[in-house]
């Protein structure tokens, strides 16, 4: 089989991917997209895309093979595409976020762009070439856009200038205090990475955002979050990845301080419940399960305002869990 055969062959998903979109019988069609939709470089609207933003979001793979999401930010033009396969950053080293020690040369990385005054979003992954400690390159392996769905429109500003790094440190927690909890609870926005080494001994790292209204989160008794998954592109990205490797990165963002509540844990993706049914516009759920918990106050330079007529469309025809617990109770009461 020559070179091209063995491309028109091989799936542009992996077997994570690919489980899901069987459940649901798009594999074929989802083939066909995502020979067309995924690319090994960006095209010149993400080009001009990534500098016109003031932060973006990444997931790295720390030594001990935990997933971290982050964000990082900058004076729009800190993120350059100066070439379709090179995304070059300029961000200083920053050792109170527990990503960055995934993000030495030669690490695999992926990367959201996203702009909250338009709701684009595109994402990328591949791996990083360390410039210095001031910066590096990410060459792009894989590029693709996403739709603008359940994003929340937000006006952003600086409080300090953009290089500079918070000067209050992080505080690791035992478990989700009350700060944490309503932060959480009060969510409309969080951020989610996840990873899987394929057979061929390549590592795919994705990030990706999450959206819905404010406390669609739910978090249980044990400490333990349920997350409710919206129609979607049908890429799952992350989701697949969590099948292969259920491991995950979330990041929750106030967005009135710039504090950052990263962990990372366990999760266990659900794909039949009749708890999905009761929860509106969910078609499948996963648990998270977090294991290390770090708050990092002031983290970010940035801060946003949400516009008051900003809510995403899509977002505000799904339910809450408040909703889907009276839905449940109503039909063990068979009424």
């Amino acid at each position: 089989m020559n070179s091209e055969s063995k491309h028109l062959a091989r799936s542009p998903w992996h077997p994570g991917e690919l489980a899901i979109q069987q459940s649901i019988d798009v594999v074929e069609r989802m083939d066909a997209l995502g020979r067309r939709a995924i690319r090994d470089h960006m095209v010149e609207q993400h080009q001009e895309f990534f500098p016109l933003l003031p932060f973006v979001a990444m997931g790295a793979v720390d030594a001990d093979g935990d997933i971290w999401a982050t964000l990082r930010a900058g004076e729009p033009g800190f993120v350059r595409a100066d070439d379709p396969k090179q995304l070059s950053l300029r961000v200083p080293r920053d050792l109170a976020d527990p990503a960055e020690s995934g993000m030495d040369h030669g690490h695999q990385v992926g990367l959201l762009g996203i702009d909250l005054l338009t709701r684009r979003r595109n994402r990328l992954n591949g791996s990083i070439t360390r410039i210095n400690d001031s910066g590096f390159e990410i060459a792009v392996e894989e590029s693709f856009g996403n739709c603008p769905r359940y994003i929340q429109l937000r006006q952003f500003s600086f409080e300090r200038p953009a290089q500079v790094v918070a000067s209050r440190p992080g505080q690791w927690l035992d478990g989700l205090d009350a700060g944490a909890r309503a932060l959480i609870g009060g969510a409309a926005t969080f951020f989610v990475a996840s990873y899987v080494d394929l057979e061929d001994g390549s590592r795919k790292v994705d990030v990706s955002h999450r959206g819905g209204k404010p406390g669609f989160v739910a978090i249980e008794a044990d400490g333990s979050m349920m997350i409710p998954d919206f129609s979607g592109n049908l890429f799952f990205s992350t989701l697949g990845n969590f099948l292969l490797n259920p491991k995950g990165g979330l990041v929750f963002v106030d967005f009135a301080s710039g504090e950052l509540l990263q962990m990372t844990g366990d999760v266990e993706v659900i794909l039949q419940s009749p708890q999905i049914a009761m929860f509106q516009g969910a078609e499948r759920l996963w648990r998270f399960i977090p294991r290390r918990i770090i708050r990092r106050p002031d983290a970010l330079p940035l801060r946003w305002t949400a516009d008051a007529d900003g809510a995403s469309a899509n977002a505000l025809m799904t339910g809450d869990w408040q909703q889907a617990a009276q839905r449940q109770h109503a039909s063990a009461l068979g009424e």
